[in-house]
């Protein structure tokens, strides 16, 4: 009754509800809108939440990543615009369906299968953060520094499309974040002379610059909906927008499916929401009795990318809470969050800030309660905000990245730190590099750097026979640059392209 009482007392407080409800509805219209997402949003609204409790502060947060996620589906199904790579199942079906006047329809699919797999793994990881924290108080520094190490390889391996690009990255974010004092000794590190940088280079700033001005300086050169025109829409009325029982039968076994692919993949750092919907699709078209009907306008392929698209968030912050490692670059966002408010993620939180993490596990809840009902009542809103001129949108993102950057990283230097690596990551996501790797690298190099040193001091004189398990995971990441190195190879060797993703 305690924690049932902490939890209500902190989730379902007026400012609380408000500002989670806020960030669905944000998240909502960010989803909408093709060529923003989860990750743009979540990077320029971290400074919005400076004067916020930490509660209500991730718990916007985690409301503008659950609803963009499901906004993905808007323009998916109506203008066959995937917001995010995960949304192209739902437009591979849903837009056929759109097509035939029953886009509403497909709409409303999309949003019980994104709410019921959200509010699943929400549940996942509320279950699984206690007890892998528990396990991960007792891992020592050789094995964290193991661990870390396999980390970082898996999540280069599986993030961008080439290997030694992913390492290249996080290499790179490793090294800046070592840039300040030394933490042992208080030496400064590649300061230059300047006091601005004695703390080391802002997050925030970094994180703007190099997720929202560099995606909006792609979408500014691909001239993508810059001629302002707005896409034709059709919203139908009567039986063709109403989902009936036989629907909803139809389509039960397929969110269950989908929630269970998407929440074990959102468990493996590095996978994805796009490799999970586009698994959970590819599993309900293989089991369906018609598989000819996938890609004509079935709305199981609808509810089967939702599902597992949505289910993927929760899951990927488990290990974001239990071991402080993020496993996806939203999780890598709400770290930048956690440490704006003194939060360090990482299996202390639980003992730590108990009623805190009680709190962001209502507010969690919560967001998937308010999700659906956001979801339901503003539908065709949303469905029009996808007519926004992209010269408008541009503008906007822009101010509110000067903003935040001002804000939250120390002034004129914030922005010109976040300019500079907006440029970065323009070259960064425009020569393949993953930006993933190279942001959650950033996050944990002082924690890799502080860990290497303690392992170096305990292990003089001992055998790595003593450590097994900081031996095991470092044979698991041999075996995967083995494995990647040998693909590229066999791609190579026929001619292919080695930057390529293998199958």
């Amino acid at each position: 009754m305690d924690i049932l009482n902490s939890v209500l007392s902190q989730s379902l407080t007026l400012s609380n509800v408000f500002f989670v409800a806020a960030g669905i509805f944000l998240g909502y219209v960010v989803g909408a809108i093709p060529g923003l997402g989860k990750v743009t949003a979540a990077a320029i609204a971290i400074p919005l939440t400076y004067a916020m409790n930490p509660v209500s502060a991730i718990g916007f947060l985690v409301g503008i990543a659950k609803g963009s996620t499901a906004g993905n589906a808007v323009s998916a199904i109506l203008i066959n615009t995937p917001g995010e790579p995960s949304s192209v199942p739902t437009a591979m079906d849903g837009y056929p369906l759109s097509k035939r006047g029953q886009g509403m329809k497909a709409m409303k699919v999309a949003l019980l299968a994104s709410t019921f797999g959200d509010f699943c793994s929400t549940w996942l990881l509320i279950f699984l953060t206690a007890p892998l924290a528990s396990i991960a108080v007792q891992i020592g520094k050789v094995e964290l520094t193991a661990i870390l190490i396999f980390a970082m390889t898996f999540i280069a391996a599986l993030s961008g499309k080439s290997l030694s690009k992913g390492l290249i990255s996080g290499m790179i974010g490793i090294t800046l974040a070592s840039v300040g004092l030394e933490v042992e000794t208080g030496t400064p590190r590649m300061t230059f002379g300047s006091l601005l940088v004695y703390d080391g280079l802002p997050l925030i700033a970094i994180a703007i610059g190099i997720v929202a001005v560099a995606e909006m300086v792609l979408q500014l050169e691909e001239k993508k909906n810059s001629d302002g025109t707005a896409p034709t829409l059709t919203f139908e009325k009567g039986e063709q927008s109403n989902l009936t029982r036989s629907d909803i039968k139809t389509i039960a076994p397929t969110v269950a499916r989908g929630t269970l692919i998407g929440a074990g993949i959102g468990l493996l750092p590095g996978l994805g929401a796009a490799i999970a919907s586009f698994a959970s699709y590819g599993a309900t078209r293989k089991l369906s009795k018609d598989p000819d009907s996938f890609g004509r306008g079935n709305i199981q392929g609808v509810a089967a990318a939702e599902s597992a698209d949505n289910a993927v968030i929760p899951a990927s912050l488990i290990t974001l809470f239990a071991l402080g490692i993020p496993g996806s670059v939203i999780a890598a966002i709400l770290a930048a969050g956690f440490t704006m408010h003194g939060i360090i993620p990482g299996p202390l939180m639980m003992r730590e800030n108990p009623d805190f993490m009680l709190g962001l596990f209502g507010s969690m809840l919560l967001a998937s309660v308010l999700m659906l009902v956001i979801g339901w009542v503003g539908m065709r809103f949303f469905a029009r905000v996808i007519s926004i001129p992209f010269t408008y949108l541009f503008s906007g993102v822009i101010f509110f990245s000067v903003v935040g950057a001002y804000l939250q990283g120390g002034g004129v230097f914030g922005v010109f730190v976040m300019v500079a690596f907006g440029i970065i990551g323009y070259f960064l996501k425009r020569f393949d590099f993953s930006f993933v790797t190279f942001i959650i690298g950033f996050i944990i190099g002082p924690q890799l750097e502080l860990a290497v040193r303690q392992s170096i001091i305990i292990t003089r004189g001992r055998s790595i026979w003593e450590y097994p398990l900081a031996l095991l995971f470092g044979v698991v990441t041999i075996v995967v640059l083995i494995s990647m190195a040998m693909s590229t190879y066999k791609r190579v060797s026929k001619g292919g392209d080695s930057s390529e993703t293998p199958t």
